[in-house]
């Protein structure tokens, strides 16, 4: 925790995702819901409408069906790190358990914290960090001070 109440760290790729190839962070996700329960009628339509689209748009992504006699439907998605998370989808549509399923899907599994700088280096530079005036002579940033006083003695 830091001063702000809330954790940080600094930016970082998972398992420097995006070098070689993409790898998508999750690996299943299981949709329990209740055969006969109003609350469960997005999730039926899910499965009976999109759930074959949605696996083919993501074919690394294990999706488990397993109806239960629960009151509240949820999705509970496993990440390659180990996170669970788990999100109730009671009283939601099919088109909005989609939508949530590929939020799932984009995400990496890591807890949503504040990033400290939006650059980070395993080996930092002495020298500083890099500007337009990096390597230009000293001399452009000076100002000379006869033609600034004869500019103010002329408004006079």
């Amino acid at each position: 925790m830091t001063a702000r109440g809330s954790p940080s760290r600094f930016l970082q790729s998972v398992l420097q995702n995006g070098v070689g190839r993409y790898v998508c962070q999750l690996k299943r996700v299981s949709l329990i819901f209740s055969k006969d329960s109003q609350t469960s009628r997005g999730a039926r339509e899910f499965i009976e409408e999109k759930a074959v689209d949605f696996a083919r748009k993501n074919p690394s992504v294990v999706l488990y069906v397993q109806p239960h006699k629960c009151s509240v439907p949820k999705l509970v998605a496993e990440y390659l790190n180990g996170a669970v998370r788990e999100e109730a989808i009671n009283s939601k549509s099919a088109d909005d358990i989609v939508q949530l399923m590929q939020k799932m899907a984009n995400q990496s599994g890591l807890d949503i914290i504040r990033i400290r700088k939006p650059y980070h280096t395993d080996t930092p530079s002495i020298q500083g960090q890099w500007h337009p005036f990096t390597n230009k002579p000293s001399s452009i940033n000076v100002k000379s001070f006869e033609a600034f006083s004869e500019h103010t003695k002329s408004m006079q």
